[in-house]
């Protein structure tokens, strides 16, 4: 276990807040609760500056955000953890089914077949932990 040298003020609340209503009840929770005894600044500095400096700012809504993220994962390659919390932050956010889809088609010739491939798998995946009535 590491010590943490970070404090967690108000820019941490925040960022936390919209971590819990964006990823609260989904696999992102666990990649978060899976590094806080390793290395809790890595907690500190994604509440911070991830969620309350990057996805908090104005200009964008949290739908679109979401979708933005998604694309980066896929074009990535091999982010397939963090992909899986975004598809379910995407649908917390009100993005629709289609909505997540295209974009991770959007990044075909960026990303190549195969991330894109891989991406669709997780889609499935999540897609069909949905409960019946949220299969729209």
């Amino acid at each position: 276990m590491t010590r943490a040298l970070l404090p967690r003020d108000d820019t941490y609340a925040r960022g936390f807040a919209l971590f819990e209503q964006l990823h609260g009840k989904h696999s992102g929770k666990q990649l978060v609760e899976s590094r806080e005894d390793l290395c809790p600044d890595f907690v500190t500095m994604t509440m911070q500056w991830a969620l309350a400096g990057v996805m908090d700012r104005p200009g964008l809504d949290m739908a679109t955000r979401e979708l933005v993220v998604i694309a980066c994962c896929v074009t990535q390659g091999y982010l397939l953890p963090q992909l899986r919390a975004h598809i379910e932050a995407a649908l917390v956010a009100g993005a629709a089914r289609e909505q997540i889809i295209e974009a991770i088609l959007q990044t075909l010739f960026y990303a190549g077949g195969g991330a894109v491939n891989n991406a669709l798998g997780v889609v499935a995946e999540v897609f069909a932990e949905l409960p019946e009535t949220a299969q729209t």
